[in-house]
């Protein structure tokens, strides 16, 4: 897994620049090694998932993804089925504007925004 994360860091950290700063590569290379974090590398991108576990649902949330695009949208139906087999029934994920049209040609609809107030 290392040297894949190695090769993927320029666009984790590259996502990591929307994350609003909760986050940054070291978090990320915890997360992995905790197995709290997955990482799903392609050649030319990679995603970063999540599960969250609500009281009365199981997501896996997309929490970074970078690189090419139709290279991050093939691997949509394996993070479904691999989401499936650890028992969630969805996917979620934040992100810039521009993931809208792509997501719903695969069949995903925004649910809500998100506001951020920065203070302290």
């Amino acid at each position: 897994m290392d040297n894949e994360l190695e090769r993927c860091k320029p666009w984790i950290e590259a996502a990591l620049e929307y994350s609003g700063g909760t986050h940054d590569f070291s978090d990320i290379v915890e997360g992995l090694h905790r197995g709290v974090l997955q990482l799903w590398p392609t050649p030319k991108g990679c995603i970063v998932t999540e599960i969250v576990v609500y009281p009365k649902k199981r997501v896996l949330n997309v929490f970074l993804g970078g690189g090419e695009l139709d290279q991050i949208l093939d691997m949509h139906d394996d993070v479904i089925a691999w989401a499936k087999a650890q028992g969630c029934s969805a996917l979620t994920m934040s992100g810039r504007f521009g993931w809208k049209k792509p997501l719903k040609a695969h069949g995903w609809e925004a649910q809500h925004a998100s506001y951020i107030k920065e203070f302290g």
